[in-house]
């Protein structure tokens, strides 16, 4: 049997406190009674190696290579790296991140030197079994990509990517004023002309820019995965079942559909369509709040693990396009803490107000590597203090909270195969 715990973004700029905190030792214990420890590590790590990148993933995320000590001593031995921070600062500081963690002896997936690495399972050797990791975002800039090698030219650095495309389908009325729109304004005229000199692909879709619009008899949104990048993740199970007991996918994706709570059909899509293929437990997380589980098959998709550690507020260093963005005078480029509260509006928008990205859970699964299928999952309760300030908030601690399952529960039942979770005696037990 295998027992597997999974966490989710890890969003550490600093070390643990000195002596550690309250309730550390209880988390630490609890994660080490797992053979594996799977996290999501949202933060580049190295020192000031890479270059900003002009398009970050929010905000800019840098932590010094040593905070790995930490994250090794909450007992993670299993890191996704694909996020929409992994290139904050270019293909150095992924290059140099890579490195780090290398040096440290994690087992990583996620991004690479090329797409053939970024795609690549990573396994963990246990002495109950072993595990293998593919992680994909669909959270990064195009040029955050990872690309493949040819013949005679290396690929380029970056994450394994989760492509999408997403239509927004209309009425005939509408279109016609799409159309209308597209033809007064001549907002797709060089578009139009690269299209002629066989510069740009079209299809027989009506596009304002890169929005595509297409007719029908309801309004809504049309997303879906890409085929390439589905059918190599794919790839990667078939290659990860013939080496491992259990085949873990990590997703980091912050699409949504109706509420931050439940995915964008095209994560819904690819999600149902890895299980299907013999991922046995999907981890996603990225949206910063919980989302449903699903039973799929012999496995479990987890549809958002929330956060694990929440301390982007307290980086130390940040690009000057950072303080342009907020318009904050060029004397003033060191002053971290001013500018965190001049995007937070002094703490009343964003993550640091919404209390629901500061509580979470971490599943317990326990897998038969003889059966290849999950028997048993446990939820634990987590809190990363939303009531403390700035400075001493953020550090996850076991909790009593029942109504988590509660809320965990009514959310899965917007999935196909919803579970039922009843609370036990400080978890709660998923059936």
């Amino acid at each position: 049997m295998l027992k597997i715990s999974g966490c989710g973004d890890i969003l550490i700029a600093g070390h643990l406190p000195e002596g550690k905190y309250k309730g550390f030792e209880e988390m630490r214990d609890f994660l080490m009674s797992h053979d594996v420890r799977f996290g999501n590590l949202e933060t580049t790590v190295h020192r000031n190696e890479g270059y900003p990148s002009l398009f970050p993933g929010g905000g800019y995320a840098m932590a010094d290579p040593d905070v790995l000590d930490d994250v090794r001593e909450y007992g993670f031995n299993l890191l996704s790296i694909a996020n929409n921070h992994s290139l904050d600062y270019s293909h150095k500081g992924l290059e140099a991140t890579i490195g780090y963690l290398k040096e440290k002896r994690f087992a990583f997936a996620g991004a690479g030197m090329n797409l053939a690495e970024a795609s690549a399972p990573c396994y963990i050797e246990t002495r109950n079994g072993r595990a293998a990791l593919i992680a994909v975002t669909s959270s990064f800039h195009d040029s955050d990509a990872a690309g493949s090698q040819s013949v005679d030219m290396n690929g380029r650095p970056g994450v394994n990517p989760l492509r999408h495309t997403e239509v927004l389908q209309v009425t005939p009325e509408l279109m016609a004023a799409v159309q209308q729109i597209a033809a007064g304004t001549g907002i797709n005229e060089y578009r139009d002309l690269g299209a002629k000199n066989g510069y740009v692909m079209q299809n027989r879709n009506v596009k304002l820019r890169d929005v595509q619009f297409t007719e029908g008899d309801e309004i809504k949104k049309i997303s879906t995965a890409a085929k390439r990048d589905l059918d190599r993740v794919v790839s990667q199970i078939n290659e990860a079942r013939a080496q491992a007991d259990c085949v873990i996918v990590s997703v980091h994706g912050h699409q949504f559909k109706g509420t931050d709570n439940y995915p964008d059909d095209f994560i819904v899509e690819f999600c149902h369509a890895v299980a299907d293929a013999g991922a046995d437990i999907v981890f996603c997380h990225g949206a910063h709040v919980i989302r449903g589980i699903e039973k799929r098959g012999s496995g479990i998709i987890f549809w958002g693990l929330g956060d694990f550690i929440m301390k982007n507020e307290l980086q130390t260093k940040l690009p000057a396009d950072f303080y342009e963005k907020y318009s904050i005078p060029y004397e003033y480029y060191d002053n971290v803490g001013m500018a965190m509260n001049i995007r937070s509006k002094d703490g009343t928008v964003g993550m640091c107000a919404n209390s629901k990205v500061w509580e979470s859970f971490i599943p317990s699964i326990e897998f038969d590597i003889e059966e290849k299928k999950v028997v048993s999952v446990k939820l634990y309760p987590i809190s990363l203090h939303f009531e403390l300030p700035r400075s001493r908030r953020g550090w996850p601690e076991l909790v009593d909270n029942k109504e988590i399952f509660t809320e965990l529960e009514a959310i899965s039942g917007n999935f196909e195969t919803p579970v039922k979770i009843s609370a036990e005696n400080g978890y709660g037990l998923v059936l």
